[in-house]
């Protein structure tokens, strides 16, 4: 049977809308169930608690719950295999770290962190600190370079494990720095009895977990290791002012499974960006040395490429590769 010319232009407007009206009714229905935020590194720690202020956060604003999942071990690597195994529905994220970026080189992978995670948003960003045990005669970044020429291997450079951020920093200061520190790792926490024994003499540390050590007068700060002075300590300098170019820092954003709707990618996008510029949420994440970031999916993706670009030339050219 023969369709009249108008009733047929009338079927192909309606078939054309079905798939942005299916779309938008996807949107408009996420989350109609509890969401899972999957986080690598236990319970308490900087990520567990980045990932709790903004689930909660978002748990508010779109009235679903999002539980925090901690699944920890091998540096953050059997949460991100969870998630890029997962159901690519929205319903199980991940808080994408530093860490992430590092393991790409590192590790032999099964899995492309820039390829098979979706990136969402960006949250925060939060600095090291280099910070040296009082016996260290320098009282700036370029004392503690001559120092170190004329020791070379004779000072202990603290990391909380071999290919953490803390020695991955370490490295990056030892190569634009020119200078030859021996690298002893420990087991995390362990870190900061030797560096308060002055068995390791210079740390590039957590600024969470190395404030109060600064304030007690325990370590001396020389520089934090974002690009921009940290609020928290807004008298030490950055890195940078002495090695430009240099950035090293902890942060954290959430992604989800390749494939993800763009639609719930978009929600989830707007909904962080509007959580953390919240001045209360920004106060909480202050407090632990934070700065919000924010924006666009595709400045996260930029941001996760550079930086798997950047710690990749530090593992190459320090050997550290791991199979």
């Amino acid at each position: 049977m023969k369709v009249p010319r108008r009733q047929f232009l009338h079927l192909a407007v309606a078939a054309s809308t079905l798939p942005i009206s299916s779309r938008f009714a996807i949107a408009q229905s996420y989350p109609s169930r509890p969401v899972h935020l999957l986080e690598g590194f236990g319970a308490g720690g900087a990520p567990d608690i980045v990932a709790r202020l903004i689930g909660q956060s978002l748990s508010e604003r779109l009235g679903q719950s999002f539980v925090i999942e901690n699944r920890s071990g091998a540096t953050g690597n059997i949460a991100t295999e969870a998630v890029v195994r997962a159901s690519p529905d929205g319903y199980t994220l991940l808080l994408v770290t530093a860490a992430n970026a590092i393991n790409a080189t590192m590790f032999s992978l099964n899995f492309d962190i820039v390829r098979d995670i979706a990136p969402i948003a960006c949250i925060v960003r939060v600095p090291l600190v280099m910070e040296v045990h009082p016996s260290v005669p320098a009282k700036t970044v370029a004392e503690f370079i001559a120092y170190a020429k004329a020791n070379p291997r004779k000072v202990n450079m603290a990391s909380a494990g071999t290919g953490s951020t803390t020695h991955l920093a370490g490295e990056m200061f030892k190569t634009m720095a020119g200078v030859d520190l021996f690298h002893v790792p420990y087991r995390g926490a362990q870190v900061f009895p030797a560096l308060l024994t002055g068995e390791a003499q210079v740390y590039f540390g957590p600024l969470l977990s190395s404030i109060e050590y600064v304030r007690a007068g325990n370590f001396r700060a020389l520089a934090v290791t974002t690009v921009a002075r940290s609020p928290i300590l807004p008298d030490v300098p950055a890195l940078g002012e002495t090695l430009p170019g240099y950035e090293a820092s902890s942060w954290y954003g959430i992604g989800g499974p390749k494939r993800m709707p763009e639609e719930v990618i978009e929600k989830l996008n707007k909904e962080v960006n509007v959580s953390i510029a919240d001045p209360k949420l920004q106060t909480r994440l202050a407090n632990q040395g934070g700065t919000t970031l924010g924006g666009s999916p595709a400045d996260f993706a930029k941001q996760i490429s550079d930086e798997v670009k950047k710690w990749s030339r530090v593992i190459l050219a320090a050997n550290m590769k791991r199979e």
